[in-house]
């Protein structure tokens, strides 16, 4: 045993099409595809963190147990451009003041604004006016 703490390497999505997300991620992150091994496509790794896609036969089921968060300067403006590569919203969780989108597989995620925003008692956002 090391005194060292792990580190997180990579995140890997599982997907029906790998090929078809790391396309939607890569446009969406700036982060261009850079391998592709057996049953997993790869994005370049920015900030020594890997994300990659990972070929399974099951599709998505149910709520993600984690997702990304995004940050962009102007959430609202992102949301056209997500919903423009094949992505969408998901309106079911607009009460949390949060812009919750899915990616083409249903794989949600957050997209936040740059720097601090404020929260509610109950956890809800309100940087979406």
């Amino acid at each position: 045993m090391t005194d060292s703490p792990m580190q997180v390497n990579a995140l890997v999505v599982d997907a029906t099409d790998p090929e078809r997300l790391a396309v939607f991620w890569s446009e969406l992150l700036g982060r261009p595809v850079v391998g592709r091994m057996g049953p997993y496509v790869w994005l370049r790794r920015e900030n020594g963190l890997g994300l990659g896609f990972q070929q399974t036969d099951e599709p998505k089921s149910g709520k993600n147990r984690m997702h990304f968060d995004i940050t962009s300067p102007s959430p609202a403006a992102e949301q056209k451009r997500v919903e423009t590569l094949g992505g969408c919203r998901l309106e079911q969780y607009d009460h949390g003041g949060f812009l919750v989108m899915a990616d083409p597989e249903g794989n949600e995620f957050c997209i936040i604004p740059e720097g601090a925003f404020e929260l509610d008692d109950e956890g809800r956002a309100n940087y979406l006016g």
